[in-house]
């Protein structure tokens, strides 16, 4: 994409807190009206994804609202596992340390990662940061969300 004047510009979804459930859903989901249209953004615009320590089952507002427990996964249309796809953005995927996460959130994204490869996607990369908790791995996610960045941004020029 370029701007107005001609230079380049690029587009990196990256995902804290709530945001990375309603914006991971409507990036994976290529034909998301609701999350993309309404805003006039299609979804193979956007350079990257990388979510902190993201949420790829349904969420767990949803999931409450119908009355499911927290530790009953749910995979449907509402979750970013649900639209896994060959021709998605580049996604890093970044966690704290399995064991110091939220609810199997590392578990959630290696599977999201493993499903994306078998998907045919090849530009999937999970990083679990051992030793970081689910609030404590953004200050060390930086630095590798900082040469994912310049990565892609080299390669499309």
């Amino acid at each position: 994409m370029n701007t107005p004047w001609g230079t380049p510009y690029y587009w990196f979804v990256v995902e804290t807190i709530i945001s990375k459930y309603v914006l991971s859903h409507g990036f994976f989901n290529r034909y998301n009206l609701y999350y993309l249209e309404k805003y006039s953004i299609d979804a193979d615009s956007i350079a990257g994804l990388i979510p902190f320590s993201g949420q790829t089952i349904t969420h767990f507002t949803v999931r409450k609202e119908r009355g499911i427990k927290t530790l009953q996964p749910i995979i449907d249309k509402y979750a970013p596992l649900f639209h896994v796809r060959r021709n998605a953005p580049p996604i890093l995927l970044i966690t704290g340390d399995a064991d110091k996460e939220l609810f199997g959130r590392y578990e959630e994204n290696a599977y999201l990662g493993r499903m994306m490869k078998l998907a045919g996607h090849k530009r999937t990369k999970l990083f679990k940061l051992d030793g970081f908790d689910h609030g404590g791995m953004a200050h060390p996610a930086f630095t590798l969300l900082l040469k994912e960045v310049d990565e892609i941004v080299r390669e499309k020029k």
